[in-house]
């Protein structure tokens, strides 16, 4: 068993150099996710508007646009407001599309990565010829959401504080599930005062890392959020290492520390792919 443990340590270190190594921007992006309701018969498209010129150096070419249908292109482009841009049409730093997914009786619409604005507006431009572009919003949370009634021509975005809640649930879920899983694994689920440990535990340290990726968001736009959590990840396996060494009983401290340190490289590691769809999820239910 212990040489299991070591190689699982081993393994999820090693996983963590590489992931560092080979992906510099890994960790926790901006996220925007629109839900539209009642979205308009036929095809249409929907973008971002962020202020000023578009990115320097736009990675997106004409080829790309070239299977869209030109004339709502053309209606999208001749509705932004002076002062904007489009920020998938103009090729800013951000992954998404101009159609959404159904869901229900509605569609959902996922903007990530940097180039998601801190302050955007809305654009939808109809096959029937409409266009429309709501009013300027600011997000205050690294990931967050906003609802768009397309019938009424209104846009809804939670409060700060339910963006807080629901962005510390999207987080919290998958670590609890990873870690969880791993505490079993490592000999500590056989003892009940373990489990609350674990749970206090996680608490602590996941709550820390939201209000720390809130605050950095709110005093230097969401940008700075995601590197706040890559640098958060790492002060959370070294405060949890030293908790786990001394709270959980039944076996060593270096296996608790042990634990601690692959609990944090696996669950950091698996929320990079499953950020997304948790958060989808988080908001669907919200």
């Amino acid at each position: 068993m212990k040489r299991i443990l070591r190689t699982l340590t081993l393994a999820a270190l090693t996983a963590c150099l590489l992931a560092v190594s080979a992906l510099a921007d890994s960790g926790p992006k901006p996220l925007l996710t629109v839900t539209v309701e009642h979205p308009p018969e036929g095809v249409y498209y929907l973008d971002l508007l962020a202020e000023g010129p578009p990115y320097d150096e736009g990675y997106r070419t004409e080829a790309d646009s070239a299977a869209l249908d030109q004339d709502l292109l053309q209606a999208m482009r001749d509705a932004v407001p002076e002062g904007w841009h489009l920020c998938i049409l103009d090729g800013d730093l951000i992954f998404g599309d101009l159609t959404g997914e159904p869901q229900g009786d509605a569609m959902i619409h996922t903007f990530s990565y940097y180039g998601v604005p801190d302050t955007y507006r809305i654009l939808i431009a109809a096959e029937s010829g409409e266009t429309w572009v709501s009013d300027p919003y600011t997000r205050h949370v690294l990931q967050s959401s906003a609802t768009v009634d397309w019938t009424a021509k209104t846009i809804a975005v939670p409060s700060p504080a339910a963006g807080f809640a629901m962005q510390f649930f999207s987080t919290f879920l998958p670590t609890l599930l990873i870690e969880g899983v791993l505490l079993a694994l490592f000999g500590y689920g056989k003892l009940r005062r373990n489990w609350i440990v674990f749970l206090a535990v996680n608490l602590v340290t996941q709550g820390g890392l939201a209000w720390y990726a809130a605050a950095n968001t709110l005093s230097g736009g969401a940008g700075s959020g995601a590197l706040a959590m890559l640098a958060g990840e790492c002060v959370i396996a070294l405060v949890e290492g030293c908790l786990y060494t001394c709270l959980l009983k039944g076996h060593s401290s270096g296996r608790a520390f042990g634990y601690a340190v692959t609990a944090n490289a696996c669950s950091a590691l698996a929320g990079i792919v499953l950020v997304e769809p948790v958060w989808k999820f988080v908001v669907s239910i919200s």
